[in-house]
Order: structure tokens, then sequence, then C-alpha cells
């Protein structure tokens, strides 16, 4: 019977130098599990592979070159490649008027004040710029991780692939459109990916985390993590630690029949 651990298995954490990422490499890596923490943030990569007795990757997941090349020295070195992190994200961008213009927004409604609703714009002032460096981070970057594994796990018929999508993109908010559209892309590439090559060993899955307690959220202001609170039933912010434990799940082999599936872990966000 499988005991469940992950011992000798050669684990790759995109984005791992902080919040979700690293507490996802702590908690694979007490399990016996081989860590390459990914980051482009070289000493924080540096510092959490040090804590977890691994290695640091440093490349951007938007370049496909620099990804491939990551994974194909990987796999050589260690001659596996067992799972992949797909957890590399940027938060969107705050603004603190918009917000504010939000709220006010929700009072209204409950008011019944529909003709004095202000627009906040959101999407007309969302520039090509940000757009596009939304997508490719999250998105792009959760394609060429996942080609440049399976080009090793097909062949050797095994391995486990587990993409951070959001809420977000299960229940898209205002506000956040290039967010929301490229969370919610990651999705349907999981389902579409993970039917692909399930008959060779291979499993894709999602997580769809809530609201979660890292320094992604530093720029947000009291006001909107109050609204944030407000909008969870369970009435805080998750920990990254919590959320690590839904990715240790997928990563071994107690999902052995999870094939394209998405996990909510949101704190019953409504």
């Amino acid at each position: 019977m499988n005991s469940g651990t992950l011992d000798g298995q050669v684990v790759v954490v995109t984005g791992g130098g902080s919040g979700m990422g690293a507490a996802f490499a702590r908690r694979l890596a007490s399990d016996g599990a081989r860590l390459v923490i990914n980051d482009v943030n070289e000493v924080a990569a540096g510092e959490v592979a040090s804590d977890v007795g691994g290695e640091a990757a440093i490349f951007d997941v938007t370049d496909s070159l620099a990804f491939n090349a990551a994974i194909d020295r990987i796999a050589a070195h260690y001659g596996r490649l067992d799972v992949l992190i797909n957890n590399a994200g940027i938060a969107p961008t705050g603004d603190a008027n918009k917000r504010e213009i939000s709220m006010a927004n929700q009072i209204k409604r409950i008011e019944g004040r529909y003709d004095e609703l202000t627009p906040t714009d959101s999407t007309v002032d969302l520039s090509d710029e940000e757009w596009d460096r939304m997508i490719k981070i999250h998105l792009y970057g959760t394609f060429y991780g996942t080609r440049a594994a399976l080009r090793h796990m097909t062949p050797q018929r095994r391995g486990s692939i587990v993409n951070i999508s959001s809420i977000m993109g299960l229940r898209p908010s205002a506000g956040i459109p290039h967010y929301c559209a490229a969370k919610a892309a990651i999705i349907a590439f999981t389902k579409s990916t993970a039917q692909e090559v399930a008959a060779f060993g291979v499993r894709i899955n999602a997580v769809c985390p809530g609201f979660v307690d890292t320094p992604m959220l530093d720029s947000m202001d009291d006001l909107a993590l109050a609204g944030i609170r407000m909008q969870t039933p369970i009435g805080r912010l998750a920990s990254a630690e919590e959320l690590s434990q839904v990715v240790r799940f997928l990563a071994g082999p107690e999902s052995s029949y999870c094939v394209g599936d998405v996990f909510p872990a949101s704190g019953g966000w409504v």
C-alpha cells in the first residue's frame, strides 16, 4: 500500500520565493520531496531553497526558452520530474479611489438609488500593458511550465501538475477583468490538458484559492480587506499553510483519481 509520502520526488514550485509558493514548498519538503524553487527574486528563492534543503532556479515564467531550459536541466540532473506547481502570479494593482466608488455604489444599490451609481471605469482605464502582463504571467506562465514538464512526464508515464487559479476564475468580480480572465483561462487550460495526458499517468488539476494572507494583498487598504472579510462566510483570510494542504493532496498519490478537477478553497466566498 502506498504510504502517501513524497520521498525522493522532484518538485518544481514557480513563484516559490514567498507567500503561497513558499508555503507549498515547505509543506511538500516535509513529506520528503526534493524541491526546486523558482522565482525572479534570487535572494528570496535562495532563502526558501535553503530552508527546504533544495535548490533555486532563477528565471521569468514568461520566458518560454528559460522555462524549457530550467525544466530540461532539472530532469537531466535528477533523472526525473514528478511534480510541477504552476504558482507564479501577481495581484491586480490596487486603486483606492475605484474601491471607494465601488463601495459607495454597493450602498446605493441596497438603497435602490441606481440612477446615482458612478462608473468605476476599471475596464476603460485598463492599459494594454497591464492586460498583457497579467495574462502573460498567469496564463502564459502556466502554459510554458505545463508544456515543458509534459515533455518529460508523458514519456516517463507519471507526474502531477497543480495549477494555481483563483476563486475569481470561478466567480469573477467587477473591477479586475484581466485577473479574472487569466485565472478562468487557467481552469479551461487545466481541463483540456488533463484530458489529453490522463491515459499516460499524468494528472493535471487546479486549485482556486480565495483571499490569502500573503504579501500580494499588501496594497489593499483596511476598507478593502474589511469588504473581503464581509463577503467571506468564514469571516477571515486564508493562511498560505491552509492552502498548502490542498496542494499537497493534489501533488501526491492520495489524489490518484483526480484528473482535470478544480478545487475551490475560498472560505465560502460569495
